[in-house]
């Protein structure tokens, strides 16, 4: 059998390199560096390089075995001193109050480290249940020939095949994509679907997770379909560097550090009153052997033996009052970090925001509410094909709500689907009359381009330049302001067979529509009860400082001052701290960003606490 020649292009590399190597590169150039073809691998190229990189799997956390959890729950430095002290009074035992006090002292660090044992126990069995119930598999193209395959056998040079619903296997370049729309909550925490095409995307300054041509591990597909090469799997996948990093050895807690000061103060009293009790006794009583003995139960004495286990009740406590609000808590010890926080660093999506868009306005061009711009926009979202995304499922859910619309009445004709170029899709509906109508939802920029007239209360105008220059500042206003905006226009039509993108000229401008992710209802709330608490509230989100800026302040949190990731990157760790102490908003964060700042923060002695719902957030 002919050796094969197995690109070493993954092994070691840096994530963000792969990425942005491929997204800058044509297709041709990104098989060729990749040695596969549109038709993918052989099974048997496949197996070689499975050897070689590994299962297409990230780092995870390393399970503990019981005896390993009980070691764990031991290294306690209390605990051990009191276990050293109770050897030592079991060895010098005179009576049976001697071997009572051991005893005691014995039961006492039993329960304490049987409490801590008992509760990670089960917080680890929770999660190992939950991981348990998650399989996924892939779509492949093997020999030329697809087949459905366990993602963890994936390589590096696989072409894959993806559909809505699908989640993305590894780090891919996408070869083609048809109406392409990426979840990427998991890595941004932005429930917004993003745009991916297959187009070359020369950018070689902005972050790897910006790059329109590349999908990335634990992201899904919200519609569409496409076809893309796997340029890195595992650990070597921007996922997989987030993973690592979560799997690294764990940062000592403030608990930890405060337990070993409190248990080196005693052992410095130790140090010093035991010699001292020991040489008085011995010089006054001459009995250096009595001396001894009372020297020893002064350093027992001086052991507050009760302690261990009154710290794993407490935090048990903790851990049960949390379970009963379905938090797992996995280590006791961060129960006193919680209470000792004085910084909570915050996610906007999903933890600050309800993390549904909703629909906020329908309006005609002249901010009038207008029905007809929501009857036509719950037309096109109620007829058109395919899965609904965000927007139309606002539209639906809104107009179900608040307005009796019978779709009874109207039959669909004809649908032009949505697509890159044109950023408009359009549907065809005949009314009640019998009249067809063309309706259409886009872009505001390319519908305004489309729309030869406007209506305004029923009747039609010309669209005048500086109406076109009207709108685009209202559409940029509410941009500002964080809403996704859609136009809506519409046509009278004839009856035809078929309808095409040709048709979509000479429109009638409507109106339009503007969505928003708002604020929890109990967000301000709570904000200001932490406040009352000593707790200072900082924002660290992905999204942009636009959006960033107008939730905050709905919330009570200070948004004149925002530092960006670009910003962050360029810091040194010296002037970050600084800059984290001042500021309260952070935007367009990555992950490590986000590390960065609680880092500084942890730096200037804060005790800081993160929330958040996405994998970007741990």
């Amino acid at each position: 059998m002919a050796s094969l020649n197995i690109p070493n292009f993954s092994r070691g590399a840096d994530p963000v390199n792969l990425v942005t190597e491929a997204a800058i590169k044509d297709i041709p150039e990104v098989l060729k560096q990749h040695d596969t073809s549109p038709n993918g691998l052989t099974e048997t190229e496949a197996a070689a390089r499975l050897e070689k990189f590994g299962p297409n799997q990230v780092a995870e956390e390393k399970h503990h075995g019981w005896l390993q959890r009980i070691y764990l729950a031991a290294r306690n430095p209390l605990v051990i001193l009191l276990s050293i002290l109770a050897i030592i009074t079991f060895a010098t035992a005179g009576g049976a109050s001697d071997i009572a006090g051991g005893m005691l002292m014995v039961a006492m660090v039993v329960l304490g480290i049987s409490l801590r044992f008992i509760q990670e126990t089960k917080a680890d069995n929770a999660a190992a249940k939950l991981k348990a119930m998650i399989s996924v598999t892939a779509t492949v193209v093997r020999d030329g020939q697809q087949k459905e395959i366990p993602l963890k056998q994936l390589v590096p040079g696989d072409v894959v095949k993806l559909s809505a619903g699908d989640m993305i296997p590894g780090d891919v370049r996408l070869l083609s994509a048809k109406d392409l729309f990426i979840i990427q909550a998991t890595l941004t925490g932005e429930s917004m679907p993003v745009e991916k095409t297959d187009a070359r995307d020369a950018r070689t300054n902005v972050s790897s997770i910006e790059h329109t041509n590349i999908c990335f591990l634990g992201t899904s597909v919200e519609s569409g379909a496409a076809t893309a090469v796997i340029v890195a799997t595992g650990a070597h996948t921007y996922f997989g560097k987030l993973a690592g990093s979560l799997a690294d050895q764990q940062v000592e807690t403030a608990f930890e550090k405060g337990v070993k000061k409190f248990t080196w103060l005693m052992l410095r009293f130790m140090a010093v009153l035991v010699p001292l009790v020991f040489l008085i006794n011995g010089i006054t009583k001459h009995n250096w052997k009595e001396a001894f003995f009372f020297s020893l139960a002064v350093a027992v004495g001086l052991t507050p033996e009760m302690l261990p286990m009154i710290v794993s009740v407490c935090l048990s406590k903790g851990a049960l009052a949390m379970s009963k609000k379905k938090v797992i808590v996995k280590r006791l010890n961060s129960i006193q970090n919680f209470g000792a926080m004085d910084v909570l660093c915050t996610d906007k999506t999903g933890t600050l925001t309800i993390d549904h868009v909703i629909l906020e306005i329908y309006c005609d061009v002249f901010k009038k509410e207008s029905a007809e711009v929501l009857r036509d926009a719950y037309l096109i979202s109620h007829f058109q094909t395919g899965l609904k995304n965000v927007l139309d499922r606002a539209v639906l859910k809104y107009t179900e709500l608040h307005h009796e619309l019978s779709v009874d009445k109207y039959t669909k004709a004809d649908e032009i689907p949505f697509d890159f170029s044109r950023r408009m899709m359009s549907v065809v509906v005949e009314g009640p009359d019998g009249q067809r109508q063309l309706l259409t939802k886009g872009a505001p920029e390319a519908v305004f381009a489309k729309c030869m007239h406007f209506e305004s209360d029923g009747e039609i105008f010309p669209m005048e330049p500086i109406l076109v220059g009207n709108l685009i500042e209202q559409v940029n206003d509410l941009s500002s302001d964080g809403f996704r905006v859609l136009a809506i226009a519409n046509k009278k039509v004839g009856p035809q067979t078929a309808y095409s993108k040709a048709d979509e000229e000479e429109l009638v401008l409507t109106g339009y529509l503007a969505f928003l992710d708002p604020p929890k209802d109990t967000a301000k709330k709570a904000i200001a009860v932490l406040r009352q608490q000593g707790i200072t509230i900082k924002v660290l989100t992905g999204d942009n400082d636009l959006v960033s800026r107008k939730v905050c302040t709905e919330v009570g949190i200070n948004a004149e001052k925002i530092l960006l990731g670009s910003q962050v990157e360029t810091m040194s760790e010296e002037q970050l701290a600084e800059a984290a102490e001042t500021t309260d908003v952070f935007a367009r964060l990555s992950p490590a960003h986000k590390k960065r700042v609680v880092m500084a923060l942890q730096k200037k002695g804060h005790v800081v606490g993160f929330m958040g719902d996405g994998i970007n957030d741990a």
